[in-house]
C-alpha cells in the first residue's frame, strides 16, 4: 500500500472506533485494523450503561464522573436509536451506606454534570411505588431514584466506525498488527489478513495504540517499547435470566462486601444482571465467567428480591476484560476507571497508547487523543477543532422523536412489517432501517427468514456495511438476537453467510481479473 496515513490505529474497540471517527472527520486519513470483528472485546462484554458512576463519587473521581454526567446527554442525542434514559432504583437499609451519604451523592450526580434533559434523582415509598413490587416484602420502605442511560455498547462501536469509514477511514477487521517499526521517516506497520494469513505493509505519520487488554504487548512485543504505565486486568462477568418483573426501571443493590450489581430490564423479555470485578490473569481473549461468579451474582440479587434467582433461570452468561489503568488500588473495584495515555515520540513520529477508560467518555477521550497527536500532525489540519459533539451517529438523524414513533413511521410505509420487528430495527438501525426495508412490498421480499424477524435483507445489509462475517457476528453483536434464535436457526445462519461470502470473495476476484 502506497498511500502514507496520517494516522494508523490499532484495536477496533470503542476508543480506537472513536479516535478513527474523530479524525476522519476532521479531514486526516485514518487507518484501523482490528484482529478480530469490532467490538469483540471488551467493548460488547460492559454492562450496556452510559453513566457517571455514581459509585466513584466515593473514592473522589469528581472530574471523571463530571465528565461521564456531561456525556450521558451528548451521546443520547447522537444516537437516540441505541441510547436511552433509565431509571435506577436503590433500595436502603441500614446495614449498607447510610441515607444521608446517599443523598449527597444523587445531589451531586444530579448537579455535578450539568443536567438538562435526564429527570432528578427523587425518594422512594417502596411500600407503595411498582418498584417495590419485586423486593423481599417487608425488608425496604425506603429507596432512591436517579437517571442514567443505556446503550448497546457493540453498535456504539460499530456506528463510530461505520461513521469513520464513511468520512474516508479505512477499516480493516480480521487483521492482525505483527510487526511495528519506525524506517524512513514514517511508521511501518506490518498487517496480516488472520483468514488468508496474507501480509502487507501500511505507512503512517502517527500511530494509536487503542488495543485494550493487549496495549503492553503491542508495546513490547511488537513496537519494542517498555511502557512507562502499566494495565491492571479486571474481570467483569454478567448473567442474563428470564424477565423478573414488569416495570422498566433497573436497580443497583449495594452488597455487604461494597461491591455493587445492577438488576437491568433487557431486549424486552429478559433481564441483565452484573457485574462482578476480580482480578485476571491470562489471555484475555479466553476469559470466562467462573462457577463462583454465577453464584455471587445469583445470591447478590437474591438478597434483595422476592423470588431468588437460581443457576437453572440462567439463560446466557458473558464475561470480558477490562483494561484499566494500575493505580495500585489494592482492590479491583477501587481501581480507576479514568484514562491515561502514554506518548513516545521518538523521531517525532508519535505513539501514542491508551490505558483505561470507559465507555461513557470514548468520545471525550477521542478528542483529547487528538490533541496529543496534533503536534505530530499536518499543519494544515492542527486547527479543527472537535465536532463529534454535534454530528449524529448513523440512523441518529431522527425526524421523529424516539424509537417508538421511528417504528410507528416504518410500519406505515411497509404495513406488511410487525410493531416489534419495525421497533427492533428502529432501535438497531434508526432511520437507516428504511435502507433494509428498501422496495419491498411483503415480508417475502424480504428473502429468507432466519427467525426471530431476522431476515435476509437485514443479514446482507449488516454484511455489506457493517463487516459482519458470521453468525456469531450477527447473532451477538449487531443484534442480541443469539438470545431469540434457536442452536439449529444459529447453525443455519452460518451456513448461509459462508456461501454469501463465499459468493462475494468469487465476485470480487472475478472483478480483479477482468
Amino acid at each position: 500500500m502506497d498511500q502514507v496515513f496520517d494516522l494508523a490505529i490499532i484495536g477496533g474497540g470503542i476508543n480506537g472506533c472513536g479516535i478513527a471517527r474523530d479524525a476522519a472527520g476532521r479531514g486526516f486519513s485514518v487507518f484501523l485494523c482490528e484482529m478480530n470483528d469490532l467490538a469483540s472485546g471488551t467493548s460488547s462484554w460492559s454492562t450496556k450503561l452510559i453513566h457517571g458512576g455514581l459509585r466513584y463519587l466515593e473514592y473522589y473521581e469528581f472530574r471523571l464522573v463530571r465528565e461521564a454526567l456531561i456525556e450521558r446527554e451528548v451521546l443520547w442525542r447522537l444516537a437516540p436509536h441505541i441510547i436511552k434514559p433509565m431509571r435506577f432504583v436503590l433500595p436502603h437499609h441500614q446495614k449498607l451506606r447510610p441515607a444521608w451519604l446517599l443523598r449527597l451523592g444523587l445531589f451531586l450526580y444530579d448537579h455535578l454534570g450539568g443536567r438538562k434533559l435526564l429527570p432528578p434523582a427523587r425518594t422512594l415509598d417502596l411500600a407503595t411505588d411498582i418498584a417495590g413490587a419485586p423486593l423481599a416484602k417487608g425488608r425496604f420502605t425506603r429507596g432512591f431514584e436517579y437517571s442514567d442511560c443505556f446503550v448497546d455498547d457493540a453498535r456504539l462501536v460499530l456506528l463510530n466506525a461505520l461513521d469513520a469509514a464513511e468520512r474516508g477511514a479505512l477499516i480493516r477487521t480480521r487483521t492482525r498488527a505483527t510487526d511495528i517499526k519506525r524506517a524512513d521517516g514514517v511508521w511501518q506497520v506490518t498487517i496480516e489478513d488472520t483468514r488468508t494469513g496474507a501480509r502487507e505493509t501500511i505507512r503512517a505519520r502517527s500511530l494509536v495504540n487503542a488495543a485494550g487488554p493487549w496495549v503492553e504487548d503491542v508495546l513490547a512485543r511488537k513496537a519494542g517499547i517498555h511502557a512507562r504505565a502499566g494495565v491492571r486486568l479486571v474481570q467483569g462477568s454478567h448473567i442474563v435470566v428470564r424477565k423478573l418483573y414488569a416495570h422498566d426501571r433497573a436497580y443497583m443493590f449495594q452488597n455487604e462486601d461494597g461491591r455493587i450489581v445492577f438488576v437491568i430490564p433487557y431486549e424486552n423479555d429478559f433481564t441483565l444482571i452484573g457485574t462482578t470485578d476480580r482480578d485476571y490473569d491470562g489471555d484475555p481473549a479466553k476469559v470466562e465467567i467462573t462457577p463462583e461468579e454465577v453464584d455471587y451474582l445469583c445470591q447478590s440479587v437474591s438478597d434483595y428480591l422476592a423470588h431468588p434467582v437460581k443457576l437453572a433461570d440462567v439463560v446466557w452468561t458473558y464475561a470480558g476484560v477490562r483494561p484499566l489503568y494500575d493505580d495500585g488500588a489494592s482492590e479491583a473495584k477501587a481501581a480507576t476507571r479514568d484514562y491515561v495515555f502514554e506518548l513516545d515520540s521518538g523521531d517525532d513520529l508519535p505513539l501514542l497508547s491508551i490505558f483505561g477508560g470507559k465507555i461513557t467518555t470514548y468520545r471525550r477521550l477521542a478528542e483529547e487523543a487528538l490533541e496529543r497527536l496534533a503536534p505530530f500532525l499536518p499543519e494544515s489540519l492542527r486547527r479543527r477543532e472537535g465536532w463529534t459533539a454535534k454530528s449524529p451517529l448513523p440512523g441518529g438523524d431522527f425526524d421523529v422523536h424516539g424509537p417508538a414513533d421511528l417504528a410507528a413511521a416504518l410500519q406505515a410505509a411497509w404495513p406488511f412489517v410487525e410493531p416489534d420487528h419495525a421497533l427492533r430495527l428502529a432501535r438497531a438501525y434508526g432511520t437507516r432501517a428504511r435502507d433494509i426495508l428498501g422496495k419491498a412490498t411483503s415480508f417475502a421480499d424480504l428473502g429468507r427468514h432466519f427467525g426471530a424477524t431476522l431476515t435476509e435483507a437485514e443479514v446482507r445489509f449488516v454484511m455489506t456495511t457493517e463487516w459482519a462475517q458470521t453468525a456469531e457476528d450477527m447473532l451477538w453483536r449487531r443484534s442480541k438476537l443469539g438470545l431469540r434464535l434457536t442452536p439449529r436457526e444459529a447453525e443455519e445462519l452460518e451456513s448461509w453467510m459462508r456461501s454469501a461470502r463465499d459468493v462475494s470473495a468469487t465476485q470480487r476476484y472475478a472483478g480483479e481479473r477482468a
